[in-house]
């Protein structure tokens, strides 16, 4: 069955890139509803956005969506992957601006708070996408797929010059709460030189080592260090799971990123979405839906946590 929110989750944290004050609550939602954000400092046009990846509309150094009256909400990926990896399907997000908050540059906080609140189920069936056929993107160096597989599996390998970063590699199938497991607290990360050149061009202004692993060649920057050895191409899948959330329902398919961003996953959603026959929509047997990331999670899984 579909699933919400038990009650209303609120929040303040800074926006990445404004470095301001932001105040989000997520409210619970209908059956059928769906993922909408809503910007409330908005009042003079349509201030709603729907969370798809056709709406999305910047991916530089996030992930944008808009409306076509030019409403933007930035930053959504880790939100995204938080609502997908704990099982809810319907929720509006309200903003008092324009990104959802960094809070400490992983999905952690998001995620314990949906865990704390709970969810209901709702009486209509889950609805997923199923992949037929391989579909594939490459562009400057990132290559994406995603091909057949009975449930959601997420494969990434990563290769930087820095060595604090260097190659790292990882796959994981992610029902029965992997994401919460293993990958919600992993943080976003950056190189020294990119900080510099942002905050020089006023960028992430909001954007420092408490919600962000900064490297600077061999060296993290952050004095507690990692939280896993492997952290940033968790983070990637992180992203990955937050980027393809934005396909409207949980998608059953493998998929492989190389080098690749927010804006390779987007690229791919749109090629799977126009390409004949790669797809389809099905209905949940019982056996498919106990396989979809967030079924069954807990505030036990937390503790679990790798």
């Amino acid at each position: 069955m579909q699933t919400t929110l038990k009650s209303t989750i609120k929040l303040v944290g800074t926006g990445l890139h404004s470095g301001r004050p932001v105040k989000m609550t997520v409210e619970p939602a209908s059956a059928e509803y769906g993922i909408w954000f809503r910007r409330l400092d908005i009042t003079d046009r349509d201030n709603m956005i729907a969370a798809r990846y056709d709406n999305v509309s910047d991916t530089q150094l996030c992930t944008q969506i808009s409306n076509n009256s030019g409403v933007s909400v930035s930053t959504v990926e880790h939100l995204m992957a938080a609502l997908a990896g704990c099982g809810v399907h319907n929720a509006l997000i309200e903003l008092d601006g324009p990104e959802v908050p960094i809070m400490d540059g992983s999905s952690d906080r998001f995620v314990r708070e949906i865990l704390m609140t709970g969810t209901r189920r709702l009486n209509a069936p889950v609805r997923v996408i199923r992949v037929l056929k391989r579909v594939e993107d490459q562009e400057d160096g990132a290559r994406v797929s995603i091909e057949p597989h009975e449930n959601l599996e997420i494969n990434f390998s990563i290769d930087f010059p820095d060595t604090a970063i260097g190659h790292q590699a990882k796959t994981l199938n992610m029902a029965n709460g992997a994401f919460v497991r293993e990958l919600c607290n992993s943080r976003t990360f950056c190189r020294k030189a990119d900080v510099d050149w942002m905050l020089s061009h006023g960028l992430g202004l909001g954007g420092n080592l408490e919600n962000a692993i900064v490297v600077d060649g061999p060296k993290v920057l952050n004095p507690e260090g990692l939280r896993h050895e492997d952290e940033y191409v968790r983070h990637k899948m992180l992203d990955a799971l937050g980027d393809l959330a934005l396909a409207g329902v949980p998608l059953l398919g493998r998929y492989h990123g190389h080098r690749a961003g927010h804006a390779a996953t987007n690229r791919l959603l749109r090629k799977l979405f126009v390409t004949p026959m790669a797809y389809e929509m099905v209905t949940c047997d019982t056996s498919t839906a106990r396989m979809l990331p967030g079924v069954g999670v807990s505030a036990l899984d937390i503790a679990r946590a790798v």
